[in-house]
């Protein structure tokens, strides 16, 4: 066995489009992932699904129906060589997975992205039934029996292939909750080994790492208890304890939610942007009552861009004869990308109209590709109705007036799938080709079928504005913006996702319409602000033309763009931050608690289980603020008073705190230290906040008693909570 740093599952990667096993955003991001930190010697492995027929070939039909087309995908014409795994006998490599009452088998398959190996599961093996063998034919199946299938195969026969392999990785980090079973499988292996559940529970935990970028419940992937009853009825019994306690792992109401069982058994939880972390912490909150959202344990690591992967060619060549000649290993300092500014602007121009003239001639679009043709916006992404592909069509005649202007041409290029599921998102598709037919239209809208990563590659690197509108706050991050941007095209956003970090007032614009009230009201806001940017600010300086054509103030944006996006937004800082915030102290803590058969483990879960066997009885019988005859408490002065009966459970193993809000400050905390015992079980605590200067009579107090252990890697692990 070998350990092997981290081992990262996503239920899709994008690497290439020659290898078509991703759909959008979160495989681009995985993708993106494993390069860098091949590029960075970082030590992973990537473990996924390699679907037979990928994500399907869109076709848009006469009638702007969206055809969905599946063929096979050739391992042989990727860019990235698709090899079997064999075992030392030189066989196939086989994992199975029981489900349903039946073993299904799944070969592995391997990609090599430099350092990093990235293992690939598929079903299509002679020794399984016909409609096994094509359970991993297509990304993201409709078909719920299917869905729960493939994430068996990904979460139990990804970890069965590691142990296979030898694998022994310090970290396991979940993209998303697609592969959440791989925890149960991590707790059955130890429960074979004789690790009792509990105990195998919080070794898991340390060790494991779980990435959300889904900003809505409905976003997460939910089965019925009947059907994991039906797929799980063989496999509670051999995790070492009763079905009841391992559905408590993901049970939310009456389903099995593969969030909420990755939450349970992660030691670290991030979203992907800081706006995102925030919005998670809401979201999560519905499952933890007892906390406030401020405390909700998650962390945010902002979402990057793999500049090698993204970065046109020309522009590449550009940054190479300016840049210091180390740029490319050192995209995250600021001071590499400041040598930016002192590109000539019309250098940076004329390499941004090339890759302007490859897009328009790659993508057919019958426009003049010149520096004198038309200022191209472009909206690029999966077709989903949060996104709002229709935002800037909401006043017609209005924008009829913006696109037709003869002195300032202005084009709309769209291109995105929508799942083909989503009814309502392939009805945006079929609007935007009956609205590009109007004769107000013709020539200034356009879409683009088929959108996948090599059209993705020419529309960031060739339009002059990126447009992103999505309903705030339900894009968790968004990364189309920031390859748009480190190729020079200026953003024009609302302020969610990335956007909301990356905007500086001085690198593209904002569109800064309703924070609040019914969607509809949003979207009126929203498209007058984003009438008003076009009319007023994007198409004026676009064609304020200077020495030979030169949009010199616009170019000037460009530089800002670049200058300040590409030192944050790439996949090396990002990595960067995975490692230092996540990765490594997960890897201290994982091996902490493995040590000495478990120590640590099994003292955790013991002490767990007697706080949980005691917790009814801790109440918060008295609580008081303490004040002398004026209306305001000193900053030194003793301010709150409580009395915790505990019962049973150790006063150094709570944590004794008043929290409130006075109206003026917004929620702050005091914690308390007990003073006094008054009888077996029953304490005074007594304490002050020195920087919280309370208004008493606006003050709103309450004490929050919360179990505490210098083992736990979150204050509020245990989801405990007593207030009075």
């Amino acid at each position: 066995m070998s350990n092997s740093g981290v081992a990262y599952f996503s239920a899709e990667f994008g690497l290439d489009e020659s290898l078509p096993i991703y759909s959008g955003g979160l495989g681009i991001l995985a993708g993106d992932h494993i390069k860098a930190a091949a590029d960075m010697n970082v030590p992973l492995t990537g473990v996924g699904i390699f679907y037979g027929n990928g994500y399907f070939q869109q076709r848009i039909d006469e009638g702007g129906s969206q055809q969905h087309l599946y063929s096979n995908i050739d391992p042989e014409a990727s860019s990235y060589p698709v090899r079997l795994v064999r075992d030392a006998e030189g066989r196939p490599l086989v994992v199975d997975v029981m489900m349903g009452g039946r073993q299904v088998y799944a070969k592995a398959l391997s990609v090599q992205v430099g350092s990093v190996t990235l293992y690939l599961l598929n079903t299509d093996v002679e020794s399984n039934s016909d409609a096994d063998r094509r359970l991993t034919d297509t990304l993201y199946p409709s078909e719920q029996d299917v869905r729960i299938s493939q994430e068996m195969i990904l979460g139990i026969g990804g970890a069965r292939l590691l142990a296979t392999l030898g694998i022994r990785p310090d970290v396991w980090h979940m993209n998303e909750g697609h592969p959440a079973f791989l925890t149960l499988e991590r707790i059955r292996m130890l429960s074979a080994e004789g690790v009792l559940f509990e105990t195998a529970l919080e070794a898991v935990k340390a060790s494991t790492v779980f990435t959300t970028h889904t900003p809505v419940p409905a976003g997460h992937d939910v089965f019925s208890i009947d059907m994991m009853d039906r797929y799980f009825g063989d496999y509670y019994w051999q995790l070492g304890t009763d079905r009841e306690r391992v559905l408590s792992l993901g049970r939310v109401g009456d389903a099995f939610n593969m969030t909420r069982l990755a939450v349970s058994t992660s030691s670290k939880m991030n979203g992907v942007s800081k706006l995102h972390g925030e919005v998670t912490k809401d979201m999560f909150h519905r499952w933890m009552p007892h906390i406030p959202r401020q405390d909700i344990p998650v962390d945010s690591v902002t979402n990057g861009i793999h500049i090698g992967t993204w970065l046109a060619n020309g522009m590449k060549e550009l940054f190479d004869r300016h840049l210091p000649s180390d740029w490319a290993v050192r995209t995250a300092e600021p001071d590499v990308w400041a040598a930016v500014r002192d590109i000539p602007l019309i250098e940076l121009w004329e390499e941004h109209q090339r890759a302007k003239s490859e897009m328009v001639r790659e993508l057919g679009l019958p426009l003049a590709s010149s520096g004198g043709g038309p200022l191209i916006v472009g909206f690029a992404r999966r077709f989903a109705t949060y996104k709002r592909a229709l935002l800037i069509f909401r006043d017609l005649e209005r924008l009829a007036h913006i696109l037709g202007d003869p002195q300032r041409p202005i084009c709309l290029v769209f291109a995105g799938k929508a799942h083909p599921a989503d009814g309502p998102g392939q009805e945006l598709i079929r609007r935007i080709v009956e609205l590009s037919r109007e004769e107000r239209f013709k020539g200034w809208v356009y879409i683009v079928e088929n959108y996948a990563m090599d059209k993705a590659k020419k529309l960031v690197q060739g339009v002059d504005v990126w447009l992103n509108t999505p309903v705030k706050p339900m894009e968790a991050s968004g990364t189309s913006g920031q390859k748009a941007a480190m190729n020079g095209v200026l953003n024009c956003s609302v302020l969610d996702g990335w956007w909301a970090e990356g905007y500086n007032g001085r690198n593209g614009w904002a569109i800064e319409g309703a924070t609040d009230g019914d969607l509809e009201y949003q979207a009126q806001q929203d498209s007058e602000a984003l009438y008003r940017l076009l009319e007023e600010e994007i198409i004026p300086l676009f064609y304020k033309r200077g020495d030979r054509a030169v949009p010199t103030e616009w170019v000037n944006l460009m530089k800002e763009s670049i200058c300040s996006i590409a030192p944050v937004f790439n996949t090396h800082r990002m990595v960067s931050d995975y490692w230092h915030k996540l990765y490594v102290p997960t890897t201290v803590r994982g091996k902490r608690f493995a040590a000495d058969n478990f120590e640590v483990a099994s003292r955790v879960a013991a002490y767990k289980q007697f706080i949980r066997d005691n917790w009814s009885g801790v109440r918060v019988r008295k609580a008081d603020i303490l004040a002398d005859h004026s209306s305001r408490i000193g900053l030194n002065k003793t301010a709150f008073r409580a009395e915790i009966q505990l019962g049973a459970i150790w006063h150094k193993d709570v944590r004794v705190e008043a929290v409130g809000s006075d109206g003026d400050r917004g929620i702050w905390k005091a914690k308390l230290e007990p003073v006094q015992q008054h009888a077996k079980g029953l304490y005074v605590y007594e304490g002050a906040s020195p920087d919280v200067s309370i208004n008493i009579w606006k003050a709103n107090v309450n004490v929050r008693v919360t179990p505490i252990s210098p083992d736990f890697t979150t204050d509020f692990e245990m989801e405990l909570t007593t207030w009075g």
